[in-house]
Formats: structure tokens, sequence, C-alpha cells
């Protein structure tokens, strides 16, 4: 059984960050590929990573039977057309956020793959931080009581200098703003956390920079289980910070807010309502043992998944849900309604939500 796997990371801009954790599971996977078309950017990341090749076509990349997984860190998008490609050449794909630019797309990819027999693992890394894996162990205990609400701040900041970068801040080729590019990572641990959500209002505004699309959003969710949430978005913070904030009947959690992004790492405060239970929370996180994180977390957490000794660690019925929860977000926004979960098949944003953009 093969047990390490070859991989060609495609866009050498975030691309940076996934090289880093592959070369953080080293018995697991060989980086044996870097494919950018500026052949001097791919040059330079490939320097670091000891026997990578270089090339500047996709192509290249997709024709290699010795490439056993592709993943793909180019502009949002890019990715659909990536995708398909690299499910068709028989690859195991992985992609960044956000997948796909609407739920039609993402069912797209589903067909694809369960044609091709080949998996899509979208990426969330920020599922694996040692923090929220100590909160998931006190929810597991049973020791947090029903959730009451939860509020979650993305502020961070994002000068005009940052859409420089043409792709950038343009409804064609970023696809959304803040909210799909920005706050989805802490919308994903929020129902991660916390499961699904029933009921979305929204607003959205671009207040920061000229740019195409939003900037600026403040939602209100309604989960499955009750809880009540609070999100505020804004690219136009002096300081930048990712805080999460959890009631629960029994325990009130935080994440630290910083560094901003990564947010579910750090050292997060589990403060009980009744100072009797911190007894109980020492006791369930005693013992406890860190893993690694961000991409390194995601890729060892892969690896078990490629051999076929465990289940895919995110899947693209996960990335549906995000970009159900991005869809519903935006039509609030645009049409001033509350949204209802899950959108039916025929709701008017399936096909995308690129009508109702700010």
């Amino acid at each position: 059984m093969k047990t390490r796997f070859r991989v060609a990371v495609v866009g050498a801009g975030i691309g940076a960050f996934h090289v880093e954790g592959y070369r953080a599971n080293p018995d697991g996977y060989e980086v044996a590929v870097i494919c950018d078309k500026d052949a001097d950017r791919a040059a330079g990341l490939a320097a670091g990573v000891p026997g990578a090749e270089v090339v500047t076509a996709i192509e290249t990349v997709l024709a290699r039977p010795d490439i056993d997984v592709v993943d793909i860190c180019l502009p949002p998008f890019l990715h659909l057309e990536m995708i398909e490609a690299s499910l068709l050449a028989g690859k195991t794909v992985l992609c960044e956020k956000p997948l796909v630019g609407s739920l039609a797309d993402v069912e797209r990819i589903m067909r694809i793959a369960e044609r091709t027999g080949q998996a899509v693992v979208p990426v969330y890394q920020y599922r694996y931080g040692n923090g929220l894996a100590r909160l998931r162990r006190l929810l597991d205990a049973g020791l947090a009581g029903k959730p009451l609400v939860a509020s979650i701040e993305t502020h961070w900041n994002r000068p005009a200098e940052y859409y420089d970068v043409l792709w950038r801040g343009k409804k064609a080729t970023e696809l959304g703003g803040a909210v799909l590019g920005h706050v989805i990572h802490l919308h994903d641990l929020l129902t991660f956390t916390l499961g699904p959500v029933r009921r979305v209002f929204a607003r959205t505004a671009t207040r920061v920079n000229a740019v195409e699309v939003e900037d600026c959003a403040a939602i209100s969710l309604e989960m499955d289980n009750g809880a009540l949430v609070t999100s505020s978005v804004t690219l136009g913070s002096a300081d930048e910070i990712s805080r999460l904030r959890f009631c629960f009947e029994h325990l009130t959690v935080e994440n630290p807010g910083v560094p901003p992004y990564q947010p579910a790492e750090g050292d997060w405060r589990f403060l009980p309502r009744a100072p009797c239970r911190q007894a109980d929370i020492d006791a369930a996180l005693a013992g406890f043992e860190p893993r690694r994180e961000s991409f390194a977390g995601l890729f060892e957490a892969l690896h078990p998944a490629l051999t076929g000794a465990a289940p895919w660690p995110v899947t693209l019925g996960d990335a549906y849900r995000s970009l159900e929860l991005v869809s519903a977000i935006y039509y609030s926004a645009a049409t001033r309604t509350a949204v209802d979960l899950p959108l039916a098949p025929d709701h008017p944003v399936h096909g995308g939500w690129e009508p109702w953009l700010a």
C-alpha cells in the first residue's frame, strides 16, 4: 500500500503555506512540483523544497502519472476549471476557498468526482487548532450544556494596496468580498462547533475601499439548535482580530482573537458559570495531547484518508454548506429579507450569488 504521496502545488502565493504544511509531514508527502505561470515565483518557492520541479502549465502537471495529489492555490475564478481537469486526470484534488462560485458548481463537481472515483478536499485548515480541539473535547464530555449565543468579529485591515493584485476586489475574479474570502473560515468554525444555520439576516456594504465587492457586513444567524449568533465583518480595522465567543448553558468560551490568521489556536479561555465546575473542566482537559495545527494539521488528518484507512477529513458536503451560507447572506443583504436554510434547489441564488453582490 502506498504511504507517501507526491503532491503538485498549483499556485505559489498561498501555496507557500501549503508547502510548509506538507513538509511538516515528511513521512506522508513529497512536494514534487511547484506550478505557477510566473516561473520566477515558482522557482523562488521551489528553491526551499529539495527535489521540487518547476512547471508553468497545469497541463504538464496533469499529464504526469507520478503525481497523486493536485493542490489548487489559485484565484477563485480559476477553481472550477482546474478542479474539473484534475479530477478527469485521475488526481485527488485539494482546493483553497472559496471552492467555486455557486451551489450549482459544487453539485457539478460532485457529479464529476462520483463519476471519476476521485475526491475533492476543500481547504479549511482553521479547523485544526488545539484551542478549538480543547473546546470540542469539553463538548464531547457534556460539560457545556445547550448553546445560548455566540459572536464573531472578523476585523481585518486591507488598505488600497491590497487590491493592486489584479484579481482582487472584482466580481468576475474574486467572486465576492469579505463574506466570501475572509469571514468564511470563522463561519466554518462556527458551524463546525454549533451545527447548521437555520435562518440568516444580513447587511453588506462597501465602505473601506473603492472595489466592486463588499468589505463590511453585519450578519445575524439563528442556528438549528436555537442559538443566536452575530457576525461583524470589516476590512477597515486599525488592528486585526478574529474573535470567537461562545456562551453555553454552563460554560463561556473565547479565543484570544490574535494572531488573526490562527483563530483556532492559542490559549482559549474556558470559564464555567458555576466555579465548582472548574475541576470537571480541568479533568476533561488533563492529558490533552496537542497536535499539528493549520495546514500541517489538515494534511496530517488527510493522510489516512489517502491510504483508504479513514474518511476524508473535509468533504464537498462541507464546502456546499459553507457556500450555502454565503449564498444566503448575499441574497438576504440584497433583498433585505430573512433567508431560511437549507436553500431549495430552485432558489434564485442557487446558480450563483453574483447578481446579489453589493
